[in-house]
């Protein structure tokens, strides 16, 4: 179901830069303004730091990147 979206008191400048933008990609400033809404606010979710460490294989054991380890 689509709804109407009104934005006001935007500056002059972002507006300008807007319709140049659109013009640029060949749509309409309202076309433009959806589609910079759609790839900001739809796009997945950034993994915490914490998640990528915990994805990341086991590599050994603390002792086998010791540089004064021996055999």
């Amino acid at each position: 179901m689509a709804t109407n979206l009104v934005v006001r008191n935007v500056d002059e400048d972002i507006a300008l830069a807007l319709k140049k933008l659109a013009a640029a990609h060949g749509r309409s400033a309202e076309a433009e303004h959806r589609e910079i809404l759609k790839t900001v606010l739809q796009r997945p979710k950034r993994r915490s730091f914490i998640d990528v460490l915990k994805s990341m294989p086991n590599s050994g054991e603390d002792a086998d990147f010791d540089r004064h380890h021996k055999d």
